[in-house]
């Protein structure tokens, strides 16, 4: 359990800092930034990533929403749920602290929203809050329908982490300007902690509307698609 609980440690601490890291640091970079586009490839890299480095260890959900569409699927064992989830919540700000004392080391620097994510005045493109809200269960769910799709038994092997981290990937060439995509709520907490803005008083969407979609994600795939 030690090994599994250190894995998803350190993966989700190494999502918020590669795919946070990436808007925070690069995207806006004179001539230089990567924009949008680049961050959406960051987030789906990180997972792409500690996929093939800890997959066969903890399963790499990196998510506490991954986890409880996974537990919904009948995919994952109900002892270990809060366990996973304290390490990834744990993970994810150990990430977000490292990338906060980069940031500050240049003059001038302005923490801001610090890639959090947020709806009305905190969306990228102003979006209400009920926008955020369906984005954030749409997208997990379907990011759970990935994920358990692409590691089905039935599935090709070996290529589960490319659909994953593609996956990820698309999610947020979608709904970066809705709510500067969540669809975890480990990143959201652990961003909004830094935050200069309000948006830690926004952070129970980023937790109550990926958990739907998570659980939605996962109890469609047990009664539609499992191998019966």
């Amino acid at each position: 359990m030690f090994k599994k609980l250190t894995a998803e440690f350190i993966g989700t601490f190494w999502l918020v800092l590669g795919g946070c890291g990436s808007a925070i640091l690069a995207a806006g970079f004179p001539d230089l930034g990567i924009k949008f586009v680049g961050v959406a490839f960051a987030f789906g890299l990180t997972v792409l990533t500690m996929a093939y480095a800890i997959g066969h260890i903890s399963g790499c959900h990196l998510n506490p929403a991954v986890s409880i569409g996974l537990y919904a699927a009948g995919r994952f064992n109900k002892k270990e749920l809060i366990p996973y989830i304290v390490s990834q919540v744990l993970g994810g700000i150990a990430g977000a602290a490292v990338l906060y004392v980069i940031a500050t080391g240049t003059e001038g620097f302005v923490v801001g929203g610090f890639a959090s994510n947020g709806y009305g005045l905190l969306s990228p493109g102003g979006y209400s809050l009920t926008a955020a809200f369906v984005s954030e269960i749409v997208m997990t769910m379907m990011f759970l329908l990935i994920i358990i799709g692409s590691t089905d038994e039935r599935a090709p092997k070996g290529f589960a982490p490319l659909a994953i981290g593609l996956g990820l990937t698309l999610i947020h060439l979608i709904s970066i300007p809705i709510t500067n995509t969540s669809v975890n709520p480990a990143r959201s907490t652990a961003a909004a902690i830094f935050a200069e803005t309000g948006a830690m008083s926004q952070l129970w969407l980023f937790w109550v509307a990926p958990i739907i979609g998570a659980i939605l994600g996962g109890i469609i795939y047990r009664v539609v698609f499992a191998k019966k």
